[in-house]
């Protein structure tokens, strides 16, 4: 196992993808979506203590007169002070001012949760290298249709972008 992963709170944000009603109730391996929301959840606490933004990203389709039942994040999940995205394509950057929020906070580090590990996630980090970012991924805060496309985004693709951490691992240095 890695060792535990030392932050700056000041250069580092959390990074949660479509935990949306509608999308942690799907079918999703290797863990369900309510244990993907649980550990984000966990990993959110701990980076408002430390002073760290949050930022999450929802999605939205493009040209409906109204979104889907459950298009929401999840009741509670957003708190005063979190940065909310809404995004109209599978990545979270594209035309969404995500960059600028990131860069106007001196933000240089990514840490990834979400749903689904190689799509909204896998795309939303990929824009993220182009621009620059270090780029940290939680394994067990996230997954995806099935285990092998999970699994593939976090054995081969991931660690080629960034580093891939349990949740347990990220810490943040001491101020």
């Amino acid at each position: 196992m890695t060792p535990p992963l030392a932050l700056d709170p000041a250069r580092s944000a959390l990074v949660l993808v479509d935990l949306m009603d509608r999308i942690v109730a799907l079918p999703l391996e290797p863990r369900k979506g309510t244990e993907v929301l649980s550990t984000a959840q966990e990993l959110a606490v701990a980076f408002r203590s430390a002073g760290a933004p949050v930022v999450l990203i929802r999605v939205e389709r493009p040209g409906v007169a109204e979104q889907p039942p459950g298009s929401g994040l999840v009741a509670g999940l957003a708190q005063e002070g979190d940065l909310e995205v809404v995004k109209r394509t599978i990545g979270g950057f594209q035309g969404t001012g995500l960059d600028d929020l990131l860069r106007e906070r001196g933000i240089r580090a990514l840490v990834f949760a979400g749903i689904a590990t190689n799509l909204g996630v896998e795309s939303t980090a990929r824009a993220a290298g182009d621009l620059g970012y270090d780029l940290i991924f939680v394994e067990d805060a996230m997954a995806a249709f099935t285990s092998a496309e999970h699994e593939a985004s976090v054995r081969l693709d991931f660690p080629r972008l960034g580093t891939v951490v349990k949740a347990a691992q990220v810490r943040f240095v001491a101020a």
